[in-house]
């Protein structure tokens, strides 16, 4: 489990609660952190920075260039500015945020060439659906290591090809708003199940998700509280008669449908 950063480091009056936040989830053993230049235009990755600039050394550092930025020409200069603001001189994973004009061969080859120049170790992609990692793999993407896409109770439609196909080409999968941007905190079938684990719905609801091997599971949490709910999640194991009510209570789609995405 690592630590999301959507929306975080945009108001003044959260900034404290913010980065205490991210560092108790460090000492918590959540050290993969994901963020993106589109987050509040970088204010989350200069919160990262201050946050946790003296801890580099324990982190995996994961970032997202916008899909006008992902060409042969943009993409070294949005990974400088990334670098910049998170105070490092290398990214851990960097990821196409989602798929734009430019196309896939073209920032494949943009990728590899940070790769070799040591600005990343790894590169991969975020909210590509099973055809667009077809094309990727075909326009050389071998080199991809994860896809980065929606994924929890209530967006199940990934389970009918999307997971199976990354499975096959074993690329672990990097699931964001896991618990649906808390919403999922209120469904009757995830309150039952709760009480009679001793867990809260969002704590069910992440360790529904974190079943599945070769997942990594990226909520947010802008308080200490919540990272602590998150992290203790990762010790919940549900029977089969709980994943049966879940089934039941969150059925996936019967036909494929587009990959969705936030």
């Amino acid at each position: 489990m690592g630590q999301g950063t959507w929306k975080m480091g945009e108001r003044a009056e959260r900034r404290s609660d913010e980065i205490a936040a991210l560092r108790a989830g460090v000492e918590l053993g959540m050290t993969l952190i994901d963020t993106a230049e589109m987050y509040g235009d970088g204010a989350a990755e200069t919160l990262i920075c201050e946050a946790l600039g003296d801890r580099r050394d324990q982190l995996f550092l994961v970032s997202k260039a916008y899909p006008q930025n992902a060409s042969r020409s943009r993409l070294a200069g949005a990974c400088e500015a990334s670098l910049k603001r998170l105070g490092t001189d290398r990214l851990d994973l960097y990821l196409l945020h989602w798929r734009g004009s430019v196309p896939l061969a073209e920032t494949v080859e943009a990728m590899e060439a940070l790769k070799s120049a040591g600005k990343i170790r790894h590169w991969g992609v975020s909210n590509l659906d099973t055809d667009d990692m077809d094309e990727l793999v075909a326009a050389g993407g071998d080199g991809c290591v994860t896809d980065q896409i929606l994924y929890n109770l209530v967006r199940r439609g990934p389970e009918l090809d999307l997971l199976p196909w990354l499975a096959e080409h074993n690329l672990p999968v990097m699931a964001y708003s896991p618990v649906e941007q808390g919403r999922l905190s209120t469904h009757p079938a995830l309150d039952k199940i709760a009480a009679e684990v001793g867990a809260t719905p969002v704590q069910v609801a992440l360790s529904w998700t974190l079943r599945h091997d070769g997942l990594i599971a990226i909520p947010k949490a802008s308080s200490v509280a919540y990272v602590r709910e998150n992290r203790a999640a990762a010790h919940i194991v549900l029977s089969d008669a709980h994943l049966a009510t879940l089934d039941a209570a969150f059925p996936r789609p019967r036909d494929r449908r587009p990959l969705e995405m936030l």
